[in-house]
């Protein structure tokens, strides 16, 4: 594939990510396997779109004086713009005047003379007088949003509940890649014999401390490996698989997993259990549920029976106290996960956080009744901040008088999380830059017999 064409599948991906709200993570991967692109390709188109992705409004604060005086862009110019910049200011591989001629030739093959000529004037008053000084914008919790592309409100929110220094380093931490980590599946291979059979292979690799089937790897591309393609390792981030950890789930037991897709939590679960008893997994798509059996089946686990499902209305479908472990791994606005999924930070908005804590309260006070007294429920959710993670658990536990936070929650986890900056009366804030890892809440209540 040439240059040009690796390019322009670039801006067709930002286009339709921007136009359809797509996730960037899923649409890439379509794309590498609908044009079959190479390894050396596939590793530019994903750091181009990720990276023009990842930094938008910065992109947008460089390229601001040069545009002024258009009122409006076509959205496939801005993206030509924004990932020609990019590429100018944060990569080196490529010099300046290739990746104008690119931007060039794509712009004659789809706008007029006077686009072509806008896209060039622009990119050569960048490469001649460079981009504005962030430093110089006065107001503190701006500059550190415009740098680190984050939206003002959602700075300005952070800042309020956990102060500069830790939102400053969380929204630094939200433009790196974090390593990949993956579990084995120990009813088929040991964590050690699938590190040794991943160094045969060329792989360089370390062991998690957030759980015993956890793997870092540090390098090397794991879904090309029979390991991978036949089932004895699975690819999790960390924190997700310190949800299943303090869950608690034991051989012979009933859980309930009432937010379930894609499956990664409940597949856990079940490893944990020895694939003996039962794991009833529930997702409001159907399509979702799928993705749950098809998970489960990738890795020969026999006891989740996945359904379409609102944890919403499971009192429907279940009597009281009927399950030892309950796990809800609430929907959420997803700001743990930016590292992975950047778009999530332009798609949401302030209240979305305040709806989706109600949803959160709705599904943990339709599903506690299903708890067997002494049971463990599990709450977690992939976002940082308190409506949505400390409020909901505060609001819960005042009204199910039944239910407290377990203290050996705290004394279970592991060592060097214990002190960890997140930890609180209501549970473990993960944060992304403090382990590498997404950011996650994730608390552990206990009904009173």
């Amino acid at each position: 594939m040439t240059d040009y064409h690796v390019r322009d599948t670039i801006l067709q991906l930002l286009v339709r990510i921007e136009q359809d709200s797509g996730f960037s993570h899923l649409l890439i991967d379509q794309e590498i396997k609908a044009q079959n692109i190479s390894s050396n390709d596939q590793a530019l188109l994903t750091e181009i779109v990720y990276g023009t992705i990842q930094r938008q409004l910065t992109l947008d604060y460089y390229l601001k004086p040069f545009i002024h005086s258009r009122k409006k862009l076509q959205l496939w110019v801005r993206m030509l713009l924004r990932m020609s910049v990019y590429q100018m200011q944060f990569l080196d591989k490529v010099p300046d005047h290739a990746v104008i001629h690119e931007a060039v030739e794509i712009a004659k093959r789809r706008g007029h003379k006077g686009i072509v000529s806008f896209v060039n004037g622009v990119l050569r008053s960048v490469q001649r007088q460079g981009v504005p000084d962030i430093d110089a914008i006065q107001d503190a919790a701006e500059r550190l949003a415009v740098e680190t592309s984050h939206p003002i409100w959602l700075v300005r929110n952070w800042l309020d509940v956990y102060g500069y220094d830790l939102t400053r380093d969380m929204c630094r931490a939200n433009l790196e890649r974090k390593p990949l980590s993956i579990r084995v599946q120990p009813l088929k291979i040991t964590r050690d014999r699938a590190m040794d059979e991943l160094y045969k292979l060329g792989f360089s690799t370390r062991k998690s401390n957030f759980s015993d089937q956890g793997i870092i790897v540090d390098e090397g591309n794991i879904i090309h490996t029979w390991l991978f393609q036949e089932g004895y390792v699975t690819i999790q981030d960390q924190s997700s698989m310190l949800v299943t950890e303090m869950l608690n789930a034991e051989p012979g037991l009933d859980v309930l997993d009432a937010c379930s897709a894609p499956g990664g939590k409940a597949t856990h679960t079940a490893e944990k259990m020895q694939d003996d008893g039962t794991v009833a997994a529930y997702d409001l798509q159907a399509k979702k549920a799928k993705q749950v059996r098809q998970k489960a089946a990738q890795l020969d686990l026999t006891i989740i029976n996945a359904q379409a499902g609102d944890a919403r209305k499971l009192q429907e479908q279940y009597k009281k106290e009927r399950f030892d472990r309950i796990l809800v791994d609430a929907p959420c606005t997803g700001f743990g996960v930016i590292r992975g999924k950047p778009d999530i930070k332009y798609h949401k908005e302030e209240r979305d956080s305040e709806r989706l804590a109600e949803i959160q309260l709705a599904i943990l006070e339709e599903v506690a009744p299903l708890l067997k007294p002494d049971g463990l429920l599990l709450y977690s959710t992939c976002t940082v901040g308190e409506k949505e993670n400390n409020d909901v658990i505060t609001n819960f536990l005042a009204t199910s008088t039944n239910f407290v936070v377990d203290k050996r929650f705290f004394e279970q986890l592991p060592a060097e999380i214990r002190q960890s900056p997140g930890c609180t009366e209501n549970g473990l804030q993960l944060f992304p830059q403090t382990f590498s890892t997404d950011g996650f809440f994730i608390t552990r209540l206990k009904r009173k017999a």
